[in-house]
């Protein structure tokens, strides 16, 4: 066998690693984001306290990944995937004992139960450089692609387990005592992704170490977070936290109804991935997160006019079809368009600026969801995000990934 057989095998081995830690995570934060507003309620929470405890959450989600990002390039990047892993383990542990608004406020900001769909969170980047580490320019679109059909599948499931609190309620157990079982649930898969992480090897990505963070990419990254942080201000309006909240109160939908919507969304948008990889192919990734993006946005703003359940979830169903097959494009794209030292921190810089802009927009939502009109939020949402995809496309649709330049040159 030779030295790059076995280097390949042994790439190939730490993605393995890396997709089973994701699916993991993903089966947690699928059952959390759900059960997380309906648990503040049964303890006597008011929609704007749950809005500023999702604000909190992603607030604190943006400055640990700051840190992350400046911390990373210098150290092992398996040592802090074992850290945050850990850090989920406590914080299923610490929810369930408290219900002061002030100390569940403190665990969402230290913690990393993240109130929207997944691809925000201080273990996001560091798996992301993992990834991209020796994998070919001409595999990264589809290895992310990959990794987020198995977070977002994962998370679908999730989203199915959150509806176990109505069956252990069946059995004679109060409602409350039924989510804090859930969230020491959510601290068992925390362990176990300490464990499969425990697997990995030994990587720091400061081979070619810059004298900053950021080097010769400074601009771009800077660019593109300012870009990714509308976006993600606007989809903090619609966090999947909240989205629940909103079906909960204008159409009376129950827990078990929601985790099924919840799986078929997130198994559509789990599904939209390998389609982005394909269309990323075909027509560019900067043109895949664009012209899938927009029809998404005009879903939304049509279902928060929708005058009944059916109509109103169908509608949200066609939107998690496309609005998700950014999330792949988008990671592949930072990683192509910076140096392979930068890689960590671009992850870190493009995702801090929206973790900070999604942290706002919840307790807004709080606020907005109380109004004569509660579907205010998801036209909110649906707008701000057609103007990030015109401001997107016109920044940047010249910029080429190295895949997309070697196939416009010539054949000699």
């Amino acid at each position: 066998m030779t030295d790059n057989t076995r280097s390949a095998r042994s790439t190939y081995s730490d993605i393995l690693l890396l997709y089973a830690a994701r699916g993991v995570r993903g089966l947690g934060d699928g059952f959390a984001i759900i059960i997380l507003p309906a648990y503040l309620s049964a303890i006597g929470f008011s929609p704007g306290q749950i809005g500023f405890v999702a604000s909190a959450s992603l607030l604190g989600t943006a400055l640990f990944t700051l840190a992350i990002g400046l911390f990373a390039p210098r150290h092992d990047l398996r040592n802090l995937l074992l850290g945050g892993a850990v850090l989920m383990a406590c914080t299923g542990v610490a929810f369930p004992n408290f219900d002061q608004f002030v100390f569940i406020a403190l665990v969402a900001f230290v913690g990393t139960i993240n109130p929207s769909t997944g691809d925000l969170g201080v273990l996001v980047p560091l798996e992301h450089a993992m990834l991209a580490h020796g994998v070919p320019d001409h595999e990264r679109t589809r290895t992310f692609a990959r990794y987020s059909l198995i977070g977002t599948l994962s998370m679908a499931a999730g989203s199915l387990a959150a509806a176990l609190p109505d069956f252990i309620v069946s059995a004679d157990l109060d409602r409350v005592s039924a989510f804090k079982i859930m969230f020491y649930g959510y601290a068992a898969l925390g362990l176990l992704s300490a464990a499969l992480y425990q697997r990995l090897p030994h990587v720091r990505m400061d081979e070619a170490r810059p004298s900053a963070p950021l080097g010769p990419s400074r601009g771009v990254v800077y660019k593109l977070a300012a870009l990714f942080s509308l976006d993600a201000f606007a989809g903090g309006f619609v966090v999947q936290s909240l989205l629940a909240l909103w079906l909960f109160e204008r159409f009376d939908m129950s827990l078990s109804a929601a985790s099924l919507f919840f799986f078929w969304s997130s198994t559509l948008s789990a599904f939209s991935y390998p389609v982005a990889a394909w269309l990323a192919k075909r027509i560019g990734l900067i043109n895949t997160m664009v012209y899938t993006h927009i029809p998404s946005s005009i879903f939304l703003i049509l279902a928060a006019f929708a005058p009944n359940l059916i109509l109103a979830l169908a509608l949200l169903l066609a939107r998690s079809a496309l609005s998700q097959m950014d999330v792949p494009t988008r990671t592949s794209y930072v990683m192509a368009v910076v140096t392979p030292a930068e890689r960590t921190a671009a992850a870190s810089v493009t995702a801090v600026p929206r973790s900070l802009a999604s942290s706002i927009s919840p307790a807004m939502t709080g606020v907005l969801l109380a109004t004569p009109f509660a579907g205010l939020p998801l036209i909110v949402c649906g707008v701000l995000k057609i103007v990030y995809d015109v401001a997107l496309l016109y920044s940047f649709r010249h910029m080429k990934p190295p895949e997309e330049k070697a196939e416009r040159q010539p054949a000699i």
